[in-house]
């Protein structure tokens, strides 16, 4: 009995069961799901950082607009031509530069001909970020 059993080991195919293999499918799926999960929060969060940052550099331009000419800018095409930025960054998004909410300045109470002028830059998503506050209150 034990001579045939060694027989049948040794003329049996070498290969993987169905089982093996459905374990290891199941394996890969689950790690796969998991990486595009990790991946779609990194992305996330890069298009957060870059929104930040965006948002720092207009405002900073617009500080130094007012600082410079004691008014702030008209439009935010107006620190473009004057070379406060090099150009409108694009809303990561809304994927436009045409989106950015801006806030317009209180008007002065001494000279009420002068136009108020952009005080403020926000985004013009209507998402709410990873901290749960709305990207438009950024």
């Amino acid at each position: 009995m034990a001579r045939l059993q060694n027989a049948w080991m040794r003329r049996r195919s070498p290969g993987f069961t169905l089982i093996e293999l459905m374990v290891v499918m199941s394996l890969i799926v689950v790690l796969a799901s998991i990486g595009l999960t990790v991946y779609a929060n990194s992305v996330h969060r890069a298009k957060e950082a870059v929104l930040k940052e965006d948002l720092y550099r207009m405002r900073d331009a617009i500080d130094q607009y007012y600082a410079d000419k004691n008014r702030y800018p008209g439009s935010l095409d107006e620190l473009v031509s004057e070379k406060y930025l090099r150009s409108v960054p694009v809303d990561p998004f809304t994927n436009s530069t045409d989106s950015w909410q801006t806030v317009m300045a209180e008007p002065e109470p001494g000279n009420a001909a002068a136009s108020p002028g952009i005080y403020d830059v926000k985004s013009g998503s209507d998402q709410t970020g990873l901290d749960g506050t709305a990207y438009a209150e950024w």
